[in-house]
């Protein structure tokens, strides 16, 4: 069924995806209550941006099939506008690695995509929760980038990337796991954020943010790239909250293409109670 849907028009799946967003949203209340309760806190919760957001959850489901399956000339024509290459083109001329952060916004799998088609990158990998994807999800990236398991190991090859001036990718607003992240604001509410981000830019990487935009009626994605300054502290917590900072910036950007439903705010086993909950 994948390998049929991979040959529909983009327009087609989005339509689908439209379908399949308002689903979800209605079969799955907590679902429905993190998008809710995350669009609060943002300070979006008007009707359009919520409306809009549950139908692009369902167009970055099913956009997929044909971003891991169709041949590599075929995604790379959708992505039809760039914007900030230059920021990467500067960090090559310095010799510098570049650490690519790239949220849940917009399709960030064709982001990783365009990026791993022009120079050597390693991202981290976590297998999905539904076992059945797993396969069609490393054929798809592995054609264009390293994929590194989201572990220790998988870091040790992020840093011997950079080392080589090599570029990395990382998703900025995932829960990492017990130990690997500090409690910092997101949208006025702590949330456990990775610090992996701020420790390997010790490395000398350039930090870039970026977000592919989906455009209307299924015509392809927009890419943006954006170079923000970090504090000069080296203090993980100081970086992390910075990082939080652009990924909001980001997401203000186009708040209807974040994916809201996504729960930021749980607490790993053994990472303690929030602040403001202590």
């Amino acid at each position: 069924m994948i390998a049929i849907l991979s040959r529909f028009p983009l327009s087609v799946l989005h339509a689908l995806g439209v379908a399949i967003g308002w689903l979800s949203y209605w079969l799955s209340p907590t679902y429905r209550r993190h998008l809710r309760e995350n669009l609060e806190l943002a300070g979006l919760a008007a009707t359009p941006v919520r409306r809009a957001a549950i139908a692009h959850a369902g167009k970055a489901l099913m956009e997929l099939p044909k971003l891991w399956l169709r041949p590599k000339e075929d995604v790379a024509a959708l992505l039809v506008d760039v914007h900030g290459w230059e920021f990467v083109e500067r960090a090559l001329a310095e010799g510098r690695g570049i650490v690519f952060l790239t949220p849940h916004l917009g399709c960030f799998e064709i982001t990783a995509m365009y990026m791993g088609a022009r120079m050597p990158l390693t991202v981290l990998y976590r297998p999905p929760k539904q076992r059945w994807m797993d396969p069609y999800m490393q054929a798809g990236r592995g054609k264009w980038m390293k994929l590194a398991p989201a572990n220790l190991s998988g870091v040790r090859e992020l840093l011997r990337a950079l080392r080589k001036r090599e570029a990395v990718g990382l998703l900025p607003d995932q829960v990492p796991g017990t130990g690997e992240g500090v409690w910092a604001p997101f949208f006025g509410r702590p949330a456990y954020t990775m610090t992996l981000a701020a420790r390997l830019l010790e490395s000398g990487a350039v930090l870039i943010s970026t977000y592919a935009e989906r455009l209307p009626g299924g015509a392809g994605y927009r890419l943006y790239m954006f170079a923000p300054e970090l504090p000069a502290s080296a203090d993980a917590r100081a970086r992390a909250v910075a990082i939080n900072q652009e990924i909001e910036r980001l997401i203000r950007l186009c708040p209807e293409q974040y994916l809201w439903g996504y729960n930021r705010y749980k607490v790993p086993s053994g990472a303690g109670q929030p602040p403001q909950a202590q």
